[in-house]
């Protein structure tokens, strides 16, 4: 035992001299004005460690022992140095985009793409497979939520897009998801992954889902691209019809609007000219009813045959007091010869 307390004396004797000759060398090198002017140059730098500059397209988001604090906007700032403050800087103008079914490994203007097959292949609603590769744009609108509610914002909504397109092509038949649904789809996952990021408070607004392809798979695309081939067609034909339509129309609206007018002005023209008929049938007859009925049967007689042989040269002949006709007695030849006339 005497031992044992021996050995623990010893090394606690040892402690305190090394204690004691650290400090002594401390306040040997630090003691005077030389130490305090050191100690506070060494403030002044740790202190000077907590300027920093936040551009325009940003905003800091500072934190005091890890717990936010405060936003701050563009410009020069400061914080207490680490380990008391940090700050994060995010650009809340820079739109992110994130890619599915593909992954560009050069951009424009020669760009380059790496195709991901198992993301990209699809399940329809008429149980066939589509390849679809699209992208989503976003920006940051709560550097706050961004920062702080979510940890790899990338992976999160790769992940979000990704399931709601599925379920999106899993209500619709693969004709229409190449032909006539992209649209239509790329709206219905915006509007979507909208709501789901909100309801997860992660601080993204999307700004637009954009379907770079959408095709049937390899085995089956050239069966498909003649369908689609056959939809441009009808299309095409569609169009020419509807252009063909749109020249006839008004040319046979025209027509018949001309043909109606013309049949409306014939229709006057023949109703004027009857009622002009029978306005002068109606005076001839109130005149025939006043005087000589014979005299006024005659004339009308003779007007008739006027009408009825214009260019015809006649010989008039009347009837003797006792009503015989003197034709049989007359020489006709002799008559036309003499340039014809009447005879009694």
């Amino acid at each position: 035992m005497d031992e044992n307390n021996n050995e623990g004396g010893l090394f606690t004797n040892k402690a305190t001299i090394n204690i004691d000759k650290y400090f002594s060398l401390f306040k040997k090198a630090f003691g005077g004005w030389t130490g305090w002017v050191l100690i506070i140059v060494l403030v002044a730098l740790w202190a000077s460690q907590g300027l920093y500059t936040v551009d325009p397209s940003e905003v800091g988001l500072v934190k005091r022992f890890g717990k936010h604090v405060r936003t701050v906007g563009p410009g020069l700032n400061y914080h207490i140095p680490t380990p008391i403050e940090s700050v994060v800087k995010v650009n809340i103008s820079q739109v992110r985009k994130i890619e599915v079914g593909y992954t560009t490994i050069s951009p424009p203007p020669n760009p380059k793409y790496r195709i991901n097959k198992e993301e990209a292949q699809m399940l329809t609603g008429d149980s066939n497979i589509v390849h679809i590769e699209f992208a989503v744009q976003y920006k940051v609108k709560s550097p706050e939520n961004y920062v702080f509610n979510i940890i790899d914002p990338e992976s999160m909504i790769k992940a979000m897009s990704e399931a709601i397109i599925r379920e999106e092509i899993a209500k619709r038949k693969l004709t229409d998801i190449i032909t006539v649904s992209r649209d239509e789809i790329a709206q219905d996952v915006y509007k979507d992954l909208q709501v789901l990021l909100d309801n997860y408070q992660t601080g993204i607004l999307v700004e637009a889902v954009k379907l770079k392809d959408a095709n049937p798979p390899e085995e089956v695309k050239e069966a498909f691209d003649d369908v689609n081939s056959a939809h441009e067609d009808r299309k095409t034909y569609v169009n020419q019809a509807r252009s063909y339509a749109n020249k006839i129309v008004p040319e046979a609206e025209a027509k018949a609007a001309s043909i109606i007018n013309d049949a409306e002005a014939y229709k006057e023209e023949k109703i004027n000219s009857a009622q002009g008929d029978v306005a002068k049938f109606k005076d001839v007859l109130a005149k025939y009813n006043m005087g000589n009925k014979e005299i006024t049967k005659t004339r009308l007689y003779i007007e008739s045959m006027e009408k009825i042989l214009p260019e015809t040269q006649k010989i008039l002949l009347t009837e003797n007091a006792s009503g015989s006709s003197v034709l049989k007695l007359l020489d006709i030849n002799k008559i036309l010869a003499n340039d014809g006339g009447e005879v009694e």
